[in-house]
């Protein structure tokens, strides 16, 4: 499945989640999604982009640690459908606004938090998906560019 439709489902997944703990597990999903998609960049793409999608990969890797598998059932692993990244910067652009969206979702858990434990949770959650969205942001640059080389 393309990057995009994949983006676009755990945008509408994101959303509709109520609970801290669905949330918890919909972070999971958008930082699972982050990986596979700088995996398939650097792994598919130019040479040029190996370097910045594998750090894309890295921090998804490292976010997906800090929020745990998902404490409820989130369904299956929709990273594990990628197949296809047909259009790199506009992927990344979507997925940049997910992780932002994400964000903000999770800074409104951390502030409605019962618990000095769900706070902490979701504010390391926090970190994770502005250090990937700091990344996808570099590795769009690095796509961007050559997009004006014309390669």
């Amino acid at each position: 499945m393309d990057a995009v439709r994949l983006i676009r489902a755990t945008r509408e997944a994101l959303r509709s989640g109520g609970t801290e703990r669905e949330l918890m597990a919909e972070a999971w999903q958008v930082q699972a999604l982050t990986e596979a998609v700088g995996s398939h960049l650097a792994l598919h793409g130019a040479p040029e982009l190996r370097t910045p999608g594998f750090s894309v990969c890295e921090a998804g890797g490292r976010a997906c640690g800090a929020t745990g598998p998902p404490g409820v059932a989130s369904g299956p692993l929709r990273a594990s459908l990628l197949t296809d990244v047909r259009e790199p910067a506009g992927t990344l652009r979507e997925l940049r606004e997910l992780l932002s969206e994400l964000g903000m979702a999770l800074v409104s858990v951390a502030c409605a938090a019962e618990s000095e434990t769900e706070y902490w949770q979701c504010i390391e959650a926090v970190d994770a998906a502005d250090e990937s969205k700091d990344r996808v942001g570099v590795l769009l640059r690095a796509v961007e560019a050559r997009q004006r080389e014309g390669a």
